[in-house]
């Protein structure tokens, strides 16, 4: 490529709020550059970026510790393959103030609204420990279906990804990159907003936790049957990545040929909880579906 790394992403300015690589004069040299068009490549290939926004990075209103670094490696090696990606797609965490997994829809009986981190349980429901602020009927539902089906404890986080402010933005540099590949391939980027029914946590980008609609992303999966590759990173490891993956290997989980063509890359994600807890979640999924674990730097198209 005519342009190097350096003028696409400023390493030194992941994370911040401010981009000083002007999105203008960077899409003037992606079109300038003289890469072969998306549509001809020999083979096709999808890049997922899973939430790579401003408030999951190290210092982050959600921040997930190593975000930044796994940025570097993301956008180094989109960069390494640039002519050879076909399309990008980015999932963008968006949410309200006033949605279950926050502070503000639950008090105790003082009126105390939960710190972040604290996990509500159905017997703190039944207790009274922790009450909600509106529509107890369908809170309950919607922590007591959780443990039903196994899945995690309903967790309250911080306020984040806030809908219309900075932290909601994808991570600067890495929109550089996304952007500079749109241009430069003559493609359309992907965007899938996920996250905003206010009475569901949805970590994948497949399906909410629960919900009662029963909703699920059919249009994303039957993209992926497109693809030769399918290549994904981002943020949380523990939590958006690993559950967005373990949607899409339930449902091709008859189909070895869709599983065998998706390609995480584990050096460009970091996990929230305890290192080994996130480990194990990995290994005990790669053992069920035999996906392929790659380092970026040991791994091109």
């Amino acid at each position: 490529m005519k342009t190097k790394y350096e003028e696409i992403v400023n390493v030194k300015s992941i994370g911040s709020t401010e981009n000083p690589i002007k999105m203008n004069d960077l899409l003037v040299l992606a079109n300038n550059e003289q890469l072969i068009p998306a549509s001809k490549n020999s083979e096709s290939v999808l890049v997922i970026g899973i939430d790579v926004q401003q408030d999951f990075m190290d210092n982050g209103a959600l921040g997930v510790p190593g975000a930044i670094k796994d940025v570097e490696n993301f956008t180094r090696f989109i960069y390494d393959n640039m002519d050879n990606i076909s399309q990008i797609a980015v999932s963008i965490d968006t949410h309200n103030p006033f949605q279950i997994f926050h502070p503000c829809w639950w008090v105790d009986d003082k009126g105390n609204n939960p710190p972040p981190f604290t996990a509500i349980t159905l017997a703190d429901l039944d207790s009274g420990k922790w009450m909600p602020v509106v529509n107890p009927k369908a809170s309950r539902e919607y922590v007591e279906n959780l443990e039903k089906q196994g899945k995690k404890v309903l967790v309250i986080w911080t306020y984040h990804c806030l809908q219309g402010t900075s932290g909601c933005a994808l991570e600067n540099q890495f929109a550089n990159i996304l952007y500079f590949h749109s241009v430069a391939k003559k493609t359309m980027a992907i965007r899938l907003v996920k996250g905003q029914d206010c009475l569901s946590e949805m970590y994948g980008v497949i399906k909410p936790e629960y919900d009662t609609k029963n909703y699920i992303n059919i249009d994303l999966l039957n993209k992926f049957e497109k693809f030769d590759k399918i290549i994904i990173g981002g943020e949380a490891k523990d939590y958006c990545v690993y559950e967005s993956i373990k949607q899409i290997f339930e449902y091709y989980h008859n189909k070895p040929e869709i599983v065998n063509k998706i390609y995480i890359l584990e050096d460009c994600m970091s996990g929230i909880q305890d290192k080994k807890t996130v480990e194990k979640m990995y290994k005990d999924l790669q053992r069920q579906y035999k996906f392929n674990l790659v380092k970026s730097t040991e791994f091109s198209l």
